[in-house]
């Protein structure tokens, strides 16, 4: 029997794929995450040994999983490609063509780059039809509604991969029969690719009608497009090529993270090179906190944004309500890298109220009390930390915009006399950024709950 699992990651949007022939016994996996528990259950599930583990290219916004998963199965041989690569360690190189048998089907490498030079995708064919693929597995070249960014390799590449980026879309997939699945490598969400749509599937024909990126009759035209509208580049991810080109360390199991008591929790938050992550809620890191805490909230997404707000080499202290929750904060956590963890709080932050240890807190403003303050002349500069695409979309009347992924090194010019209110889409963003801003000596900040959601709701009006 055939079997294709997709494996969405919540926080970075990413998708890999198990894809099994159970009468052989065989398996695949494309482009697997950092914690590869998850692969190992399915192939037990369906009864199948993992014996090939794809990479579709050099990955920028997550820590792939395939030596950590090769490691831990015993059982499977890493392919990577063999296409302008520059990957530092062992795997079989894989050629445009190349063919993979399996039993009931077969999977066909394709050269296509644009989003990075090496990019394979992977054509998926029956046995018994061997030359009318029926799905291809896309990596971050073709996703729903959009296609990959060719800028992140720098400005001195981007042209380039503009060029083969186009070639791949217009005489690649183009090229392929209407009822033919896309399987991408990310959905919504994701900063590799522009306005990604939220399905986790399409087919050809659907994005040959709809996707904007495949609709320019030129390469020109393309290009303009193509450069202006993905969004900023993350300041990790760089970092994170390297990583994965070099070869990630191997991750038999999530790293220890020893349970500290307040007193010690304090002294080692003291340390050089340690930051302290506040994982808790917006409006209970505002009531009180450990002084120099950034507020990154235990969900999903702080996978993107501890990457995005703190160097690989920190060691990272966790403020985290319930105890119990700690593996899963950890496991969003290395998923950007970082697995250098230097404690958490034992009993959380009721276990260090209760030993007398000193609070911080966090101003925080309704969006009514943002308005009001707007009339009455006092001073308040408002910062949207949204996108600039958000910004753009509207924003309240006089704020200025400071993306919170650019905060790390624009918040140096900032004034620290001045009077500051932070806004996103929700408030999520803006603790991080007025977390931020008071760890580094801003002392009248204030963060706002419910931001332009709640902004709007009341009735507001808007600027754009």
């Amino acid at each position: 029997m055939f079997v294709l699992e997709p494996i969405l990651t919540d926080g970075i949007a990413q998708l890999s794929y198990l894809v099994a022939d159970t009468a052989t016994g065989q398996a695949a996996v494309i482009d697997p995450r950092t914690d590869v528990e998850i692969y190992e259950q399915l192939a037990r599930k369906h009864g199948v040994a993992i014996t090939h583990i794809f990479e579709t290219h050099i990955h920028a916004d997550f820590v792939s999983g395939s030596r950590s998963l090769a490691a831990r199965v015993g059982t499977a041989e890493i392919y990577l490609s063999g296409v302008q690569a520059t990957y530092e360690f062992d795997g079989r190189g894989v050629e445009d063509g190349q063919e993979f048998d399996f039993g009931a089907f077969k999977l066909t490498a394709r050269h296509t780059p644009g989003h990075t030079p090496e990019h394979l995708s992977f054509l998926l064919c029956e046995a018994s039809q061997p030359d009318d693929p029926w799905a291809v597995f896309t990596g971050d070249s073709l996703f729903v509604g959009s296609a990959g960014r060719p800028d992140l390799l720098g400005e001195g590449q981007t042209e380039e991969l503009a060029k083969a980026l186009y070639e791949t879309l217009y005489d690649f997939y183009l090229k392929l029969e209407d009822y033919v699945t896309v399987y991408p490598g990310h959905g919504a969400g994701s900063a590799c690719g522009a306005d990604i749509g939220d399905r986790m599937n399409s087919t050809i024909g659907y994005e040959r009608r709809t996707n904007k990126f495949l609709s320019f009759p030129n390469y020109d035209a393309f290009k303009q497009f193509v450069v202006e509208e993905a969004p900023p580049v993350p300041w990790h991810y760089p970092r994170l090529k390297k990583v994965n080109a070099a070869g990630p360390d191997v991750m038999d199991r999530l790293p220890t993270i020893p349970a500290l008591p307040p007193k010690e929790f304090r002294k080692v938050s003291r340390e050089s090179g340690v930051t302290v992550i506040d994982t808790r809620s917006i409006l209970a890191f505002g009531g009180g906190h450990v002084a120099g805490a950034i507020n990154v909230a235990d969900r999903p997404e702080m996978s993107a944004w501890v990457g995005q707000m703190f160097d690989l080499d920190e060691r990272l202290l966790l403020v985290i309500d319930d105890g119990r929750d700690v593996e899963q904060v950890q496991r969003w956590i290395v998923r950007s890298g970082h697995n250098r963890f230097a404690g958490y709080l034992a009993g959380g932050m009721k276990a260090w109220e209760t030993a007398g240890l000193p609070l911080e807190h966090l101003r925080q403003l309704s969006v009514h009390e943002l308005r009001e303050q707007q009339g009455n002349g006092s001073g308040l500069t408002v910062l949207d930390v949204r996108s600039p695409e958000e910004w753009e979309s509207g924003h309240v009347p006089g704020a200025e915009h400071c993306f919170v992924g650019d905060m790390r090194s624009r918040i140096t010019g900032m004034e620290k006399d001045r009077c500051f209110a932070t806004y996103c889409a929700s408030g999520y963003r803006a603790s991080i950024a007025a977390s931020l801003m008071k760890s580094r000596g801003f002392e009248n900040v204030s963060s706002v709950p419910g931001s332009w959601s709640a902004w709007t709701a009341a009735g507001y009006p808007s600027e754009s």
